[in-house]
């Protein structure tokens, strides 16, 4: 009997050892290892990026470099990754141009309040278009992507925004080109595809008018979204020139890209009339050409990395469904 308990014991004690080494898993590799051909894809991947990083990023590092060099080595191509002759001077006569620090001013304007304009048409008309109880959205996100394909032109476009008043004037600059087609679709497609329709009759339930449902829920969780469209218009808004070349004529209003216009294309610096002087001009309007590039790059270049961590998931949010 006493052989009989013990010979039972040792079996129960035994047997979840035995499970235990049965559905042990094996050891399987932390990662699979490249062939052949992976690896020389992947070289080629990076020395093809490597080659793409090293076309866009040496011309920028030859811009700053002459822009601290001085005009006589910019002018004669001394200049290529490190400044020559290390100066301020370029930048000491920027700064000293009236028109440079006006046109500064209006542009930061131009982009503070053209991107939020933009940004607010842009929701009112893009979270609309996404609610699946709106009548005729078919034909209404039909006339935004007609819009991407045709315009009225020129001169239609002119004569409306002179039929409205807004000739040089500040509204110019913003309200012609304040909606954007692509940003519509974009912000229309990442409400539909992130902001449940559970969510919102949940806000019903509480009593949330559709206002308070867009400004306490829909807004806070589209962060992302926001960022990437005030990256898009902002830009625009920082880059634009020709609409001010078209509505604006007085020089109070011009913004900076305007201004380096004048500047690079128009030659607009004063100097005298012998041979020397009008060396030294050219050689200090070379010099300008590229402080005036830095001066202007280096706003959007401040602003882009606060912006950056959001962009890629602002964008692919909502491009992938299912």
């Amino acid at each position: 009997m006493i052989l009989e308990n013990a010979t039972a014991t040792e079996t129960l004690i035994t047997q979840p050892d035995a499970r235990r080494r049965r559905t042990r898993p094996r050891h399987r590799p932390s990662h699979i290892k490249d062939t052949g051909i992976d690896r020389v894809f992947m070289a080629g991947v990076y020395i093809l990026l490597t080659t793409f990083l090293l076309i866009v990023l040496i011309p920028l590092v030859n811009i700053v470099a002459s822009s601290f060099s001085s005009p006589g080595a910019v002018s004669s191509g001394q200049v290529f990754l490190w400044p020559v002759d290390f100066t301020l001077r370029g930048y000491e006569a920027v700064m000293s141009n009236p028109t440079i620090i006006t046109g500064f001013r209006n542009s930061l304007f131009y982009v503070v309040a053209g991107t939020l304009i933009s940004l607010a048409l842009t929701v009112m008309i893009a979270y609309p278009l996404s609610r699946s109880g709106l009548v005729g959205t078919r034909w209404l996100i039909g006339g935004v992507l007609f819009t991407m394909l045709f315009s009225g032109g020129l001169i239609p476009t002119y004569m409306v925004v002179k039929s409205f008043g807004m000739l040089d004037t500040p509204w110019a600059m913003i309200i012609p080109g304040a909606i954007g087609a692509w940003q519509v679709l974009i912000a229309m497609t990442y409400f539909r595809s992130s902001i449940p329709e559970e969510l919102y009759e949940a806000a019903q339930l509480d009593g949330a008018s559709d206002l308070r449902f867009l400004w306490s829920v829909v807004l806070p969780l589209s962060k992302p979204l926001l960022a990437v469209i005030a990256l898009m218009y902002g830009i625009g808004q920082w880059n634009q020139y020709f609409s001010a070349l078209i509505y604006l004529r007085s020089e109070d209003l011009y913004p900076l890209q305007l201004v380096l216009r004048n500047i690079l294309v128009l030659n607009n610096n004063s100097g005298g009339t012998n041979l020397t002087d009008q060396l030294e001009r050219q050689q200090l309007a070379d010099l300008m050409k590229f402080s005036l590039i830095v001066v202007s790059t280096v706003p959007v270049m401040l602003v882009y990395p606060f912006v950056a961590r959001h962009f890629t998931k602002g964008v692919m949010i909502g491009s992938v469904k299912g």
